[in-house]
């Protein structure tokens, strides 16, 4: 399990951006020890790298968040996941 601190370490985002992310639920609510600290898993490593890649790219997070919803339920069609990135694209040009 990892603490908050690695995280932020890991994927080079600030422990209070990180707690942001959790409260707009972009990640989810991590475990927690009998102290209170915060765990998290690689899981929530993996999502986090994903969040700070798609801003880099200049996803707003309503965006990052359509895309986490999708890939958060692989049932649903890539045609959705295809319209997101297209409207980023606009965006960009």
């Amino acid at each position: 399990m990892l603490t908050i601190g690695y995280l932020a370490k890991k994927t080079g985002t600030k422990v209070q951006t990180i707690r942001y992310y959790e409260q707009v639920g972009l990640m989810p609510e991590p475990g927690r020890t009998d102290g209170g600290q915060r765990r998290y898993g690689n899981a929530e490593l993996d999502r986090l790298s994903f969040i700070r890649h798609a801003r880099q790219l200049g996803f707003s997070l309503d965006a990052i968040r359509e895309l986490l919803d999708l890939s958060d339920h692989p049932a649903r069609s890539c045609e959705e996941a295809d319209a997101i990135a297209r409207r980023q694209l606009k965006q960009v040009e």
